[in-house]
């Protein structure tokens, strides 16, 4: 089921097109702010944004400069002010369409039965396609025998309504995992929404998981539907699940137990039938020890481990991958383009600690610096040409004096820190030469700021001077 985001700060106006979004058959989220807007694109991707120039915050055009709005979002803008000069800067940016306030309800579904057509042409060239090779088309790839176990086990679990935890480093493909457990699921036809629980600030994450009631605290003026209901039928991916306060884990807990739940301000039981998919990029068993991730959780959520290895793994992976957002980018731009042989090469030797996401980044901006139909070594980004050696990167950096007996939770810390100290607090280099993503490694950081000082000094310039 597609999804719309409507981002409008008149509360009349995008109430009423909320409702005819949803009578159509689209879930829907609402936001009055350029800020609510980016927090809702981040917990879930939409296929359609109806975007106000005139917000509170700035004008609705920022929304492109920040990057927030992904590639395959398509914007509406919608005006009341006439405004030619925004409406021509939009469309330049990418906007796709127009609408004039008041929308009227003819308007709106003409609108929304172009962008279900599309969707519905995509899913049946897709199924058609499928279909002739007798299965559905995979949404992993990848030959590596860790990839064909990860397929195994998806086949597995996807047919049943177990719960299923998947672990690997940020940019892995955690999200492919749990879109094709959905889409070889009973459930496929229902939605499937991912949420992810770092972007939600902890004050506001129990009312977007469970929803809430109007007047149940500041600021909630109308009631608000949670990921629960909206995915009714559906499946729940929760992504990076030890960000979520301590005191909600109990509350996911008691869902999974009884598949009851009460709105924010509620007194009343809601039921629910939703398949949960939770994922990490820690190590769960650390993230108990270290008091983000209850115990009793994690065995509910662990019923069926999903591990998806790094990049740098399965090298054998990489061409495969990187061929697949070429011809995907190709096919958006309009040109053909192709890899010269060492530029596989290249791709293939790279350490890739931003893993496939970090992947399809330098296959995008490889191909828009290729001036011709090859792309070569010239047009992979400096950065990039320049991480081979990352494996050994820091030969005389000083050995460390590690103890039998030392928790592994202690000896990361060591490491990492005088990894930092070593490239003088530059958190990428770090990142490269530990192997992991730079979000990986801010996010160890910010455990570790609650430690007493003694330990984070051990950084040259300390966590406040950290910088990329």
């Amino acid at each position: 089921m597609q999804h719309v985001l409507v981002v409008d700060d008149e509360r009349d106006e995008a109430e009423t097109m909320a409702e005819l979004i949803s009578d159509a058959g689209f879930t829907v989220s609402t936001a009055r702010t350029l800020r609510d807007a980016r927090r809702q694109l981040a917990m879930h991707k939409p296929d359609l944004v109806l975007l106000d120039l005139r917000l509170p915050d700035g004008s609705g055009l920022r929304l492109f400069d920040d990057d927030s709005l992904s590639h395959d979002t398509e914007v509406v803008f919608v005006t009341g002010h006439g405004d030619v000069e925004s409406s021509v800067q939009a469309l330049r940016l990418g906007a796709v369409d127009y609408l004039i306030k008041p929308v009227s309800p003819a308007q709106l579904n003409e609108l929304l039965l172009r962008v279900n057509r599309g969707a519905v042409k995509q899913l049946h060239g897709h199924r058609e396609a499928a279909e002739s090779m007798g299965a559905r088309a995979p949404l992993l790839l990848g030959e590596s025998a860790a990839m064909k176990r990860i397929q195994q086990q998806i086949d597995r679990a996807a047919p049943t309504g177990v719960t299923v935890l998947v672990t690997g480093e940020s940019g892995s493909g955690k999200e492919l995992v749990a879109a094709t457990l959905h889409d070889k699921s009973r459930r496929r036809d229902k939605p499937m929404l991912a949420v992810n629980c770092g972007a939600i600030s902890p004050h506001l994450m129990e009312s977007e998981i469970f929803g809430h009631e109007r007047g149940s605290f500041t600021g909630a003026d109308t009631q608000h539907i949670g990921f629960f209901e909206r995915t009714k039928g559906g499946t729940l991916f929760l992504d990076e699940i030890t960000e979520m306060p301590l005191e909600l884990q109990v509350k996911l807990l008691r869902v999974l137990e009884t598949g009851t739940f009460m709105r924010v301000g509620s007194t009343q039981l809601q039921t629910t039938d939703v398949r949960l998919v939770a994922a990490t990029n820690r190590d769960p068993m650390s993230a108990v020890r270290e008091g983000k991730l209850r115990e009793d959780l994690l065995y509910r959520l662990n019923v069926f481990p999903i591990h998806v290895p790094p990049l740098r793994e399965r090298p054998e992976d990489i061409s495969i991958i990187a061929w697949h957002f070429l011809e995907a980018i190709s096919q958006r731009e309009g040109a053909a383009k192709r890899f010269a042989p060492q530029v596989l090469d290249a791709l293939r030797d790279h350490v890739w600690p931003g893993n496939v996401r970090e992947l399809r980044n330098v296959v995008e901006r490889s191909y828009v610096m290729a001036t011709g139909s090859e792309i070569v070594d010239a047009c992979v980004p400096v950065t990039f040409n320049g991480s081979a050696p990352m494996k050994h990167d820091a030969p005389e950096m000083p050995v460390l004096q590690i103890c039998v007996g030392e928790s592994w939770t202690d000896i990361e810390r060591q490491v990492v820190l005088a990894t930092l100290d070593y490239y003088g607090g530059h958190q990428q280099r770090t990142s490269h030469a530990l192997g992991v993503s730079v979000k990986t490694l801010y996010n160890r950081l910010r455990d570790w700021s609650m430690l007493p000082q003694t330990a984070v000094a051990r950084s040259r310039n300390g966590l406040s001077s950290l910088h990329l």
